[in-house]
């Protein structure tokens, strides 16, 4: 949720569609990776029997779109970081995280 982070992100986005190779990169080497990362917990966690997971690249996408879907549009629509308060971001995660383990929680 970084300002800079953001301004980077609007820019890589706003200019895909005539750098495809820079917007490929840019999804590559960060949310991609930390994608990965989390699926790879996530089958971790499944494995053991902590989470029922069938694809932990798509429960991973979930995860991560139930924590920064909110306050990242309501970041890029508005311009500034500030447009989400910290206690709003801590609710959006909480929510985020219960409405995953509803989800994929064990059964």
């Amino acid at each position: 949720m970084a300002q800079r982070v953001q301004e980077i992100r609007r820019l890589v986005i706003a200019e895909a569609a005539r750098f495809p190779d820079l917007g490929r990169a840019y999804w590559e080497r960060g949310f991609g990776r930390v994608i990965g990362t989390i699926a790879d917990c996530f089958a971790t966690l499944g494995d053991r029997g902590l989470l029922t997971i069938e694809d932990p690249i798509v429960a991973a996408n979930h995860f991560a779109g139930l924590l920064l879907w909110i306050p990242v549009n309501r970041t890029m629509f508005f311009g500034r970081v500030d447009a989400v308060s910290a206690d709003e971001l801590a609710e959006f995660a909480a929510q985020g995280a219960r409405a995953f383990l509803a989800a994929y929680g064990r059964r």
